[in-house]
């Protein structure tokens, strides 16, 4: 069952720095499944295709989780035990968390986005632009975390690269919380290594700071460490995850 009192399970999450378990509890977007509402001791927080599951290893959250394709990140070993008994053909998965206390260069993240090449422009994800993102797997994850365009382009944030009017890579708010973004990033395979992730990611970033919020960041695999350090951000730790119905995913 959905809990609508997230502040019963604020402490089962308590330590965990990670902004889609804050999107949950803060009820800003995504929901918090337990099995119990009135004295909860297991909870999974679920945004995007993002599962969180803390306290109690309790089987029925995870037999019970919404429908799809899902990233898992188990509180402990304990959790990780049960997600592969109950999902033997999960994808047990490293991602790389990174630190939340960055001070960034914003002279360095002007002169990147500067570096804007001739025939492409960079515009912030409008109703227009969030319609074009929409049609195509690679941009949709911009802006689809989100219940719909009302929400996204009242609360989200982001910028895309486009050339010739097509969308050709991107940085925006996969989630959004209270007190910032968790940025999504990502370009057409044909127009990588022309540094369009990185202009896109120091253009969506100035953007968060001149709203004081905070623009989080996630690695998925070493690139995405490797662009995180060169826009400022450090490497925390790695951890474990476990990709479910993996035949569903869409991108």
């Amino acid at each position: 069952m959905e809990l609508n009192d997230t502040f019963k399970v604020k402490d089962l999450f308590d330590g965990w720095q990670e902004t889609l378990i804050y999107s949950c509890l803060q009820k800003v977007m995504g929901r918090i499944f337990v099995t119990d509402s009135d004295n909860p001791t297991s909870a999974f927080a679920y945004v995007g295709c993002f599962g969180f599951v803390a306290g109690k290893p309790n089987r029925e959250l995870l037999e019970n989780k919404p429908e799809g394709f899902a990233i898992i990140t188990p509180q402990n070993e304990a959790w990780a035990t049960l997600i592969e008994e109950v999902y033997p053909n999960a994808k047990k998965v490293t991602r790389y968390a990174i630190k939340k206390d960055t001070k960034f260069d914003t002279v360095a993240l002007k002169k990147n986005v500067d570096m804007l090449p001739n025939g492409y422009k960079i515009k912030e994800i409008d109703s227009d632009i969030y319609d074009k993102c929409m049609e195509d797997p690679v941009t949709r994850d911009f802006v689809s975390s989100f219940a719909d365009k009302k929400q996204y382009l009242d609360i989200g944030r982001g910028v895309v690269i486009l050339k010739e009017d097509k969308i050709v890579s991107g940085a925006s708010s996969y989630t959004r919380y209270n007190e910032g973004i968790e940025i999504e990033v990502d370009t057409v395979e044909s127009e990588r290594r022309n540094h369009l992730a990185t202009i896109a990611c120091s253009a969506i970033i100035l953007r968060c700071l001149e709203e004081n919020l905070y623009p989080s960041w996630d690695a998925q695999n070493m690139n995405s460490v490797r662009l995180a350090e060169k826009l400022g951000y450090e490497f925390d730790h790695e951890y474990i995850a476990y990709e479910v119905d993996r035949t569903r995913r869409v991108h």
